[in-house]
């Protein structure tokens, strides 16, 4: 292994014939800078869209106890119903928010405002389009020069898809919607594999990336002291567990795309398929934030509509279609239903956040969630509706946000109920009038350490976070 160790930095590489593997920050391998030097500006940002808003149940219906999204009561006194109920081992690492949104949407159907949930941009329900950059490509101008890859934009649908069906939650200065990735064997690659056509046959015939680099990493494991050397194994076994799901998630790739009645498809799936494929991109984001390969990443998790391959996704929790769950709450166990696969989503998003907060920061600054901070949330709430945007915000506790908390800005009586025909709740009268969601942008920026006064339509900023 021909590398100078005392001139190694986050962004070296262990290296096989044919592989590169992006290796942690290792205190023991740095002789100039102290580990409070190398940390003490580390700080990242992932934001995840959910589509087809969440159940809410009106008060009087018994189904609101258990299976209203946003939790019961206010400020530190809350309790989480089912939907959210994984999440309460992380309770005192984040914020539920409600009665947030973007004015240039509030009256537009929900399906037609995923592009602009990171950008607030009055992208219209119909006719000519333009978009904004992001919030995520705004911190990422920032801070994306520090690391191999500016950001990762990844979603289950992949590419860009079209305006106003987003398949991706990142656009650039420009507007433009940036392609996302969707193939784990690909995000994979990119963080882990060179690009050389000996790697590629060797990969094509399943050997494993790791196998090439043990022999390195065995040599450079002696180079290291006791706790670096717990941390390279817990590092490479990661890796090796999330290249197995890799493998496991290609299954759920190969799923035909309906050309007619999704209805009726019988598609050759089990229920692990998709919820071994969003741990897969869970575990991917964590890699990338772990080796700092970026500290950048979106995941739309699904198009709005019941649109593409996302739409199967509840089939992890037993059900044929998810866009489909939004508009049966009206039929017996349909808020259950809804709620069961929201509930799902908590538990994956739940696990991730759960790692990043096991995983100790370089220089003993905490943990990777301290430095961490997720933002997950959809365009819509109850049915279509562009208003009160569940949103919850995860860690970042080294950069000052208040957690513990549930901010209910939405009011006592928040639309919600069953949809049985006639006006949807977005085509009826503003009764209440949200927080601009950009100005929780704002504030989210400048804990990230940007500059800034200002994102779209912002007015100030939000300090109860």
């Amino acid at each position: 292994m021909n590398t100078n160790l005392g001139s190694l930095d986050r962004r070296k590489f262990l290296r096989g014939s044919g592989v590169a593997l992006a290796l942690p920050w290792f205190e023991s391998l740095t002789r100039f800078a102290s580990a409070t030097e190398q940390t003490a500006k580390l700080k990242r940002l992932a934001c995840f869209y959910m589509p087809d808003g969440v159940p809410m149940p009106l008060a009087e219906d018994p189904a609101h106890k258990d299976w209203s999204w946003f939790p019961h009561g206010s400020g530190n006194d809350f309790t989480f119903t089912k939907c959210l109920e994984p999440l309460e081992p992380l309770r005192d690492n984040l914020t539920v928010l409600s009665g947030l949104s973007h004015p240039s949407a509030r009256s537009i159907h929900g399906h037609s405002n995923a592009d602009q949930f990171l950008t607030g941009a009055p992208t219209g329900p119909s006719g000519e389009y333009r978009n904004s950059i992001s919030l995520d490509q705004e911190f990422s101008a920032h801070v994306g020069d520090q690391t191999r890859f500016s950001s990762l934009v990844v979603s289950t649908d992949g590419g860009t898809g079209t305006p106003r069906g987003t398949h991706t939650a990142s656009f650039n200065r420009s507007g433009r919607a940036i392609p996302a990735e969707h193939r784990p064997k690909r995000i994979f690659d990119m963080l882990f594999v060179k690009s050389d056509d000996n790697a590629a046959r060797r990969l094509a015939i399943s050997q494993s990336a790791l196998d090439d680099l043990l022999s390195d990493a065995s040599s450079l494991r002696k180079r290291l002291s006791t706790r670096d050397q717990k941390s390279l194994d817990e590092y490479l076994q990661s890796v090796r567990e999330t290249e197995i799901k890799v493998e496991k998630a290609k299954r759920w790739m190969n799923i035909p795309l309906p050309k007619v009645d999704v209805d009726h498809l019988k598609l050759d799936i089990t229920p692990e398929d998709p919820r071994v494929y969003l741990q897969t991109m869970f575990e991917l984001i964590y890699l990338a934030f772990k080796t700092d390969s970026t500290r950048v990443a979106t995941y739309q998790i699904g198009r709005e509509n019941g649109v593409g391959i996302s739409d199967y996704l509840a089939r992890a929790v037993g059900f044929n279609l998810t866009h489909q769950l939004s508009h049966n709450t009206k039929e017996p166990g349909g808020w259950k239903n809804f709620g069961t696969y929201c509930r799902f989503l908590s538990e994956e998003l739940g696990r991730f956040a759960s790692k990043l907060q096991a995983t100790p920061e370089e220089g003993e600054n905490g943990n990777m969630l301290d430095n961490t901070v997720l933002l997950f949330g959809s365009a819509s709430s109850a049915f279509h509706l562009s208003r009160n945007y569940p949103l919850i915000l995860i860690g970042g506790k080294n950069m000052g946000f208040k957690h513990g908390q549930y901010l209910n800005y939405s009011g006592d009586n928040p639309a919600g109920g069953p949809w049985s025909g006639g006006r949807e709740p977005w085509q009826k009268e503003v009764t209440h009038e949200d927080i601009r969601l950009s100005n929780l942008f704002v504030t989210m920026l400048q804990r990230l350490g940007v500059q800034t006064d200002k994102f779209a339509d912002s007015t100030g900023t939000l300090s109860d976070v």
